[in-house]
Parts: C-alpha cells; sequence; structure tokens
C-alpha cells in the first residue's frame, strides 16, 4: 500500500518539472516557487509531488522514511473510493450471512433466555458466564 501511494504521487509530477542527472531541477525559477512553498507549511510540502520526494530523501538519510510512508497510506487510504463499495458488501452478503450464524442466533437465545429468568437469577447467570470464560 505504501508503494502504491507514493508512486501515485511520484506520477502527478508535472511534465515541466525535468531533472538533470543530479537530481536537481532543471527550472530554477519552479524550484525556488516550490522550496518557498514547502518552507511555508507540511501540509504544502505533503501536498507536491516533488516536495514528497525530496522530504522522503532527506528522512531516509535520517533512518525515519517510514513516518511519510505510514501518512501516504493513510493518505491513500482516507481517498478510497471503494468504502462504499466495502459497506454495501458487508451489507448484503455478510450482515445476512452474519444473522443466519451459529454464532448470532446462539447469542439471541441467551439474551431471550435472560428476558424470562427473574433479575436475580439473571445477574447470577451473567456474573457465571463472565467468570467462567
Amino acid at each position: 500500500m505504501f508503494n502504491r501511494a507514493v508512486s501515485r504521487l511520484s506520477r502527478k509530477r508535472p511534465p515541466s518539472d525535468i531533472h538533470d542527472s543530479d537530481g536537481s531541477s532543471s527550472s530554477s525559477h519552479q524550484s525556488l516557487k516550490s522550496t518557498a512553498k514547502w518552507a511555508a507549511s507540511l501540509e504544502n510540502l505533503l501536498e507536491d509531488p516533488e516536495g514528497v520526494k525530496r522530504f522522503r530523501e532527506f528522512l531516509k538519510k535520517e533512518f525515519s522514511e517510514e513516518n511519510v510512508l505510514f501518512w501516504l497510506a493513510c493518505e491513500d487510504f482516507k481517498k478510497m473510493q471503494d468504502k462504499t463499495q466495502i459497506f454495501n458488501l458487508m451489507k448484503y452478503d455478510s450482515y445476512s450471512r452474519f444473522l443466519k450464524s451459529d454464532l448470532f442466533l446462539k447469542h439471541k437465545r441467551t439474551e431471550e433466555e435472560e428476558e424470562d429468568l427473574p433479575d436475580a437469577q439473571t445477574a447470577a447467570k451473567r456474573a457465571s458466564r463472565i467468570y467462567n470464560t
């Protein structure tokens, strides 16, 4: 997931941002604009694919690249369009199977049995279940 998020950010780099063999930007004017934005806030740095790339390079040298990789993965997860699809899959498939499962039915029967018992017996039965599991 980390690599997917990073490669997506790398692909979003504008075509005008061409690098020399040493990795520096061939457009110093563009580079100055970028660095000014990066210096203004971490948010600006992380919104710019080139900024993320440079920040990762720095963090690699500091042995803490995993911090930005984790952040990128979280950002990627938040943007997922599939959340609705996953919810619907659970709602229309998993949930209906859960309601028919032995696990659910056993729990339901236990609750119904407790409703029929006087309060003192119900409390004792709950305590017994809690301490005997």
